[in-house]
């Protein structure tokens, strides 16, 4: 059971209360004005009637003698039906009360307040009695002979709340009656709407919704990024700050304003689409995919994919591995069918030289690659590409210029990742192409100097540079992703400071330069 309403009855009942305060602000505004209007004009007003009555030769005769006061309840009572003033009272030099509208208080002492009309002088001012306001002006009379011979007080109660609401100008009981409505139904309409707008959720419903978020957001091994229609970023959790190595203040930046690659900001903003999107981010590899919402814009979720990637390329060496030694195996097997079939056909001269011949070509190249190349598994490598070029019938050679000694592990597996995609790219380009050759330069300084030639028909121009992003490939995909040999070279030539390019030069010629620090 909640112990407080509801998101909607909760909001209305805070306008409304909002609204009775603001309406009782202007009402009491509003009497506030109707008073001073009320003292200003009737005051003023009563002033007159007195002063008026004051200056009545009658009246003045009447008070300067004791016996002729018959005549002052009738003057009295006519001037204040003619003024419509509530009271006219007449008093003596004392201050007693000779008459007025009240039987009872004749005979009394007139009510003077703060009062100076006994002192000669003319006063306005709101009087108390018997819990009435009364707004009175007090004229004194003067006689012949310059003596203070009575007082003329004309009065008007003053208005109640209410009736100053009545009586003040322009009608406000009706303004703020209206404004009222108007208040209550634009309540009532927006308490709807605001409940429409949060789908129904009560507060303590969306508080305990984004706690959860913030807790999901970062909690979750995998990375988040929120983007609103204009490519802006609107939300991001710490993994994803660190998988895509964003700056910490990134929140409201646009996507194309920030230093991330163009493959990043293709899958960002949407112009890459696609389900499990790689992007190579500094040493990182991050399969990212990207949820559009209508009106909202889109929300990236990634994940880190380092090390399944380097898994893969594990898995990629062994299974090169495989295809040489079949492809040995496979050449091995032709030679064994030849020499079978010299010996049956009992050609022993031809069997000597053929076997001297093959004998002498595969230890020629592994000599030439052992003195040329003494990081073993350098060398093992392009003794192992060297079977699988031949079954191919592409020819691999080594430039007589080179030479590489020996270096670190890390370097060396940098370097084999390297060579081996740059040679199983080339051979991929020859495929069908006769009379193939792939040449191989590997040159040691203050840097490691990888260069692959071949005989292909090249690069176009156009996609030099394309064709290092991740998933570009010039050839069709036979399963699997394609493209990310080459954009896997140059994220190690980067992170190594190094760089990768390529050019034509009767054919493809691609290098790699690795800072190397046993120089």
């Amino acid at each position: 059971m909640r112990v407080q309403g509801s998101l909607s009855r909760q909001l209305l009942s805070w306008q409304l209360l909002i609204i009775l305060v603001l309406l009782g602000t202007v009402a009491v505004y509003s009497v506030a004005q109707s008073d001073v209007a009320f003292r200003a004009s009737e005051g003023r007003k009563m002033l007159s009637v007195a002063e008026d009555l004051a200056a009545t030769e009658t009246v003045r005769a009447s008070l300067a003698d004791p016996y002729r006061r018959d005549a002052l309840p009738i003057l009295a009572e006519s001037a204040r039906s003619l003024s419509g003033a509530d009271q006219v009272i007449i008093a003596d030099a004392r201050g007693k009360v000779l008459t007025s509208p009240d039987p009872g208080q004749r005979g009394q002492p007139l009510p003077l307040g703060e009062s100076s009309v006994l002192r000669g002088s003319a006063w306005v001012g709101e009087i108390s009695a018997d819990g009435t306001d009364t707004l009175v002006a007090h004229v004194p009379v003067i006689a012949n002979d310059a003596r203070l011979v009575g007082v003329i007080a004309a009065g008007r109660n003053t208005p109640d709340l209410l009736q100053g609401l009545r009586e003040a100008p322009e009608n406000p009981l009706a303004l703020l009656a209206f404004a009222a409505f108007l208040g209550i139904a634009g309540s009532v309409l927006l308490a709807r709407r605001v409940k429409r707008q949060t789908l129904g959720l009560e507060p303590q419903e969306i508080t305990r919704l984004v706690e959860h978020r913030e807790a999901l957001l970062h909690g979750v091994r995998e990375g988040v990024v929120g983007v609103d229609e204009q490519n802006r970023i609107t939300l991001v959790n710490d993994q994803a700050l660190r998988l895509l190595s964003l700056p910490q203040d990134c929140l409201g930046h646009d996507i194309d304003s920030l230093e991330l690659g163009d493959r990043a900001r293709d899958v960002l903003t949407g112009r890459s689409d696609g389900v499990d999107q790689i992007v190579l981010r500094k040493g990182r590899v991050v399969v990212l995919n990207r949820m559009p919402i209508s009106t909202v814009g889109a929300v990236v979720t990634m994940r880190d994919r380092t090390e399944l990637v380097d898994l893969q390329r594990e898995l990629a060496v062994h299974r090169d591995t495989t295809d040489t030694l079949r492809a040995q195996a496979h050449e091995f097997s032709n030679r064994l069918h030849t020499i079978s079939g010299l010996v049956e056909l009992g050609e022993y001269d031809e069997l000597q030289r053929y076997v001297q011949r093959i004998s002498h070509h595969s230890e020629q190249w592994h000599a030439e690659v052992t003195a040329r190349v003494q990081d073993p598994a350098t060398a093992a490598l392009l003794i192992a590409k060297s079977s699988l070029a031949a079954e191919r019938g592409v020819g691999l050679r080594l430039n007589e210029g080179g030479f590489l000694g020996e270096i670190d592990e890390e370097l060396s597996a940098d370097v084999v990742t390297v060579l081996g995609n740059f040679i199983d790219n080339a051979l991929d380009a020859l495929e069908s192409t006769r009379d193939a050759w792939i040449e191989v330069e590997l040159r040691q300084s203050d840097e490691i100097t990888v260069v692959v030639r071949d005989s292909g028909p090249g690069v176009a121009p156009e996609i030099v540079e394309e064709v290092f992003r991740h998933g570009f490939t010039t050839k069709a995909a036979r399963g699997g992703e394609r493209g990310l040999g080459l954009a896997l070279t140059r994220q190690i030539c980067r992170r190594r400071g190094g760089s990768v390019e390529v050019h034509n030069a009767d054919g493809a010629v691609f290098t790699a330069r690795l800072p190397w620090e046993g120089a």
